[in-house]
């Protein structure tokens, strides 16, 4: 389970660098895993703190994302059949300093215009936040289709 934000300020989203598995920086959302026993909201707040340097409070709870997975890992006694549970807030800054992670899951953090981000090399994870932060479903859910 991991717990992200969508934090938008004069039409700009706040991202996070992270490498891909092939080591291809791509953008994705500020929030990350929770710690065994943490609040998802903590979780978040947390997190945006140590990827971007922001202190936020957290105004909306946009919606959930789920996904499922199988991995083939060396070391492993076969495949991995993993599922993610992702619930994304929505945050508005209140205090810090933007700034970088150091030795952390993502390496710089930065402001991009919305109208932008289509052409960023993004996780899924970012169009699932954005279209849930811009149609507020009532059921918390938004379909787009998984990464290939």
């Amino acid at each position: 389970m991991a717990a992200y934000a969508v934090c938008v300020r004069d039409d700009r989203i706040l991202l996070a660098r992270s490498p891909a598995a092939d080591g291809t920086p791509e953008w994705v959302l500020p929030g990350g895993g929770m710690e065994h026993g943490e609040d998802p909201l903590d979780t978040v707040v947390r997190e945006l703190d140590e990827e971007t340097g922001y202190r936020v409070e957290v105004t909306g709870l946009l919606g959930v994302d789920t996904f499922r997975r199988v991995f083939g890992r060396a070391g492993w006694r076969g495949p991995v059949d993993h599922q993610g549970l992702r619930i994304v807030y929505e945050a508005r800054i209140t205090g810090g300093e933007l700034r970088h992670e150091v030795n952390g899951s993502t390496d710089l953090a930065a402001w991009h215009d919305l109208a932008a981000v289509p052409e960023l090399t993004r996780v899924r994870l970012v169009d699932v936040a954005l279209k849930l932060w811009r149609e507020r479903p009532r059921d918390g859910r938004v379909f787009v289709p998984p990464e290939a």
